[in-house]
């Protein structure tokens, strides 16, 4: 373990970049680096075998850091516990946070099963439906242009660490889906089959779509599969979310 700098100045350069990666969903795009707080993120992305660029800790916990969060290998800084909370969003500061790289790898897999995010907008949604797809096998997430943002600090924390389980592509036009060789299975409520009568293509592409519209048109008429999830107790609909859980386990049922 290398040793820590301690950081006192709220005009640190890099204390003012920590603030811009928790606090703006979009910061992480031009720093190619995005902030994850709390113990439970930090171990989850140490689980997964990804190390910081830079660690950071609020100087009351660190003189208590203990395990596997204390073996970082990369830059590690201590501030005050008044400067960690003017760099956090949340209102119960975590008092622990990791600078990670974004992924590299942003080329669509082909092969590999996979949920569309068709302007999927709400965070706490993204961050559901990505711990499904991890839940239940399916290791590729494309989000279109429209989707929240999935690297941002809302959709990590929703995310619960799946996201460093999964391949995900973000920002992507209609036609980047060409590159899937897959066929795309779709939820309606007015046409297909109960999902519980169905023998679900295996691997497939689900699409989940926005929380009011649900799945645009266009990608509508590339469907191979229509799906209903049947609702005997009279609602209208599911929150997207919900229906993500619901389709992706299906799948899961299905494969040998």
């Amino acid at each position: 373990m290398s040793e820590p700098v301690f950081v006192t100045s709220r005009d640190n350069p890099l204390l003012k970049e920590l603030r811009r990666l928790a606090q703006h969903n979009t910061a992480y795009r031009k720093a190619g680096r995005f902030w994850i707080e709390g113990d439970h993120l930090c171990r989850a992305a140490l689980q997964r075998g990804l190390q910081p660029a830079v660690a950071v800790y609020a100087e009351s916990f660190w003189a208590q850091l203990r395990g596997p969060a204390a073996e970082v290998s990369g830059k590690q800084v201590v501030v005050s516990d008044a400067l960690f909370k003017d760099i956090s969003a949340l209102e119960s500061p975590a008092n622990m946070g990791f600078v990670l790289d974004l992924p590299s790898d942003v080329a669509v897999a082909p092969q590999a099963a996979t949920v569309i995010l068709d302007r999927v907008q709400d965070a706490g949604n993204v961050g559901s439906i990505l711990r499904s797809a991890g839940a239940f096998g399916f290791r590729q997430v494309l989000a279109l242009k429209g989707s929240a943002a999935l690297w941002n600090p809302k959709v990590l924390r929703a995310g619960m660490g799946a996201h460093f389980g999964l391949h995900l592509v973000e920002g992507m036009a209609l036609e980047d889906l060409n590159a899937l060789t897959l066929p795309l299975v779709v939820t309606s409520s007015h046409q297909g089959e109960l999902i519980q009568n169905l023998q679900l293509p295996n691997p497939c592409a689900w699409v989940m779509g926005h929380e009011g519209q649900g799945v645009g048109p266009e990608l509508m008429a590339r469907a191979s599969v229509f799906v209903r999830i049947g609702q005997p107790g009279g609602e209208e609909s599911l929150n997207v979310a919900a229906a993500a859980a619901i389709c992706l386990h299906a799948s899961s049922l299905r494969i040998t």
